[in-house]
């Protein structure tokens, strides 16, 4: 691993201050986003935290311009930007969508696959923080299997397993897509630094610390985030035209419960009568790493043979 001053941002990209709740991992998010990217970068934000986070005109956050969309429209939005900046010569320029898994996952997963299978020259991050926070935290379908949501109370969380949305992704044949996270900043820089110079559609999938919608403590952010990559309950990897590469593997295993624990949000799990949801998420979580481990085992023996 690098130092930690090999991360610190020399030419801000966005201005001090931010609207954005203790512990969000939007804002750091943007800052070593918008440092990469650089000035010659156009922003496309639908309906999310960020929407609110980078500001009305002119107090936007980003120093570059943030066309602001309607919810299941960020794609198509940044098609036309895409076109009319290359109308202008200047193809130079990077056209970035910032969005939230709700935008993604959901209400704006149509546009988001039409812009793929048109292989649109668009950078699309979804920040995946696992409900519509920005609205109440309701439940999108990337909500976490046993995670209580206001549209999910008490008893009555949710009892289905989120979208494999890389898995759909994959599904287009993209030239780039990965998963990062914020705790992991080598990692997530490199795949933003690769993401930039890939031509056509290409997706980041950041996992997103939101302190009051899944109830910790701001100050723990990082630590969970870690604690995810650890447990495997988010996992690191690339697709390059449906070629898999992990690009973390923890050394040593880690119980999901320990991720989990820390999360006022899936509480209920250790209660008397629940902890069998426990075994069944870290079934489900090592089905999915064995998937993965597969994938990318397939993908070498592909290499190797062409």
């Amino acid at each position: 691993m690098k130092p930690v001053n090999e991360f610190l941002i020399k030419d801000e990209q966005v201005f001090s201050g931010a609207l954005s709740c203790r512990g969000c991992g939007w804002s750091l998010l943007v800052r070593h986003l918008a440092s990469l990217l650089g000035e010659n970068t156009v922003y496309v934000v639908p309906a999310s935290c960020f929407s609110i986070i980078s500001g009305p005109y002119p107090m936007t956050e980003l120093k570059a311009n943030v066309v602001h969309t309607v919810f299941a429209a960020a794609p198509a939005t940044a098609t036309g930007v895409r076109a009319a900046l290359d109308r202008q010569g200047r193809e130079d320029a990077t056209v970035a969508i910032l969005a939230g898994d709700g935008g993604t996952f959901d209400i704006g997963l149509q546009a988001l696959s039409g812009a793929a299978a048109r292989n649109e020259n668009l950078l699309y991050i979804v920040n995946n923080n696992g409900a519509y926070m920005n609205t109440g935290i309701q439940t999108s379908t990337a909500t976490p299997y046993g995670a209580v949501t206001t549209t999910n109370p008490g008893g009555g969380f949710k009892k289905s397993w989120p979208k494999d949305l890389m898995g759909i992704v994959a599904a287009h044949n993209l030239p780039y897509a990965a998963t990062a996270s914020l705790a992991y900043l080598e990692d997530l820089r490199a795949k933003i630094e690769k993401a930039k110079k890939v031509q056509g559609f290409r997706l980041l999938m950041i996992d997103g610390p939101c302190p009051p919608g899944h109830k910790t403590d701001p100050a723990q952010s990082i630590a969970i985030a870690r604690l995810a990559v650890e447990s495997r309950l988010f996992p690191l990897f690339e697709i390059e035209r449906q070629r898999y590469r992990i690009s973390y593997r923890p050394e040593r295993f880690v119980p999901v419960e320990e991720c989990l624990r820390q999360q006022g949000r899936f509480r209920h799990l250790f209660q008397e009568g629940n902890r069998h949801m426990l075994a069944d998420i870290q079934a489900f979580i090592d089905r999915y790493w064995d998937k993965l481990s597969w994938q990318e085992e397939h993908s070498k023996k592909e290499e190797v043979e062409i």
